[in-house]
Formats: C-alpha cells, structure tokens, sequence
C-alpha cells in the first residue's frame, strides 16, 4: 500500500467519529463492528460506513472471520501526517529563530 495523501488523511480523521473509531482501535487493539459500533453513539450502518472510510485512506485494516468483520488501527499509515508535522515545525522554528535574531539585533 502507498503512503496516503496528507490531504486525505486529515480530511478522514476530522470527522470527530472517525477519529475516534481509529483512536480506539489503536488503544484498545482489534475489534469487531459490533464491539465499536456498542461504544460509538451512531448507527451499526454509520459505523460500517466510517470504517470503510478509514479502510480507503489506509488507516484501518479487516479481516473477515465467518459473519464477523474484525478492524485493526494501521498507526504507520500516520507517516506522512508526521512527516507533513515535523517539517512544519521544522520551518517555523527556522522562521521564529530568525525573528528572535533580528529582535536582538534591532535591541543592540
């Protein structure tokens, strides 16, 4: 699977339910629909249909056993949001460290 868009990844994850579905299956490991859907405040279908959002973004896997539909968390599929992260960060502390340089030029 490729690294997934940035884009994409922040589109799927700012949808409070989505985000909190993929922050379960991370804490708490694999579950079934029915075990998220339990815990989620939305409809079995609401659920269903997030997940498969997730799925296409690269940040959940399923595996089917019998009737049951198991997801489990992909937290690498992450990567491109951290590296998207750091290199901001990257940048800004460039930018602040400059304006701190020309401040205490400016004192003098």
């Amino acid at each position: 699977m490729t690294p997934a868009d940035p884009d994409l990844l922040f589109r799927t994850l700012g949808d409070p339910t989505r985000r909190a579905l993929f922050e379960r299956l991370c804490r708490e490991g694999e579950q079934t629909v029915g075990a998220l859907t339990a815990r989620a405040g939305v409809s079995q279908p609401a659920v269903s249909k997030h997940l498969g959002v997730l799925r296409q973004a690269g940040l959940v896997s399923d595996r089917h056993e019998g009737r049951q539909t198991h997801y489990a968390a992909r937290p690498g599929a992450l990567s491109a949001l951290t590296d998207w992260t750091r290199d901001m960060t990257d940048f800004w502390e460039a930018r602040l460290d400059g304006l701190g340089d020309l401040l205490n030029r400016m004192d003098q």
